[in-house]
């Protein structure tokens, strides 16, 4: 097994259990009994406080795993791509690393394809990927 940070394995662990419904009933269940405390405290401000306060860290501290998790499933699903690009005989290796890329180089290349995807669309390349994947065209 892999030897991850001690975030990491928080993240991780944490991400499971709030994205499970057990977690949304926990919610609002604490929801409910600040709620039905409010005539307890005759709807005070501090009882305010107390909702307004605590949504307020769980918030912060959950934009914080949410990004965690969002880069490690990003940089997996990068790494997958580029495999797939690099063992894909026909295509462009350069496009490996897209993501390093400023803006720019990024229209440029998504030009690029739209004027390939147009042209396919118009039928032009679309027999011509249909007659190489049959072997009967040379490859550009």
């Amino acid at each position: 097994m892999r030897n991850h940070g001690g975030f990491t394995k928080i993240a991780k662990w944490a991400a499971r259990f709030t994205g499970r419904p057990l977690c949304f009933g926990l919610a609002a269940g604490l929801i409910l009994v600040w709620l039905v405390s409010g005539p307890l405290f005759g709807f005070s401000d501090t009882w305010q406080l107390v909702i307004n306060t605590s949504t307020t860290i769980i918030t912060f501290l959950m934009v914080f795993l949410i990004q965690n998790t969002q880069n490690r499933d990003t940089e997996a699903m990068q790494i997958k791509l580029d495999e797939l690009i690099r063992a894909t005989r026909e295509a462009h290796n350069a496009l490996l690393d897209l993501e390093e890329l400023d803006e720019a180089a990024l229209d440029r290349y998504r030009s690029r394809y739209q004027e390939l995807a147009k042209s396919a669309r118009a039928g032009g390349e679309s027999d011509e990927i249909e007659e190489r994947r049959a072997g009967s065209a040379p490859a550009p």
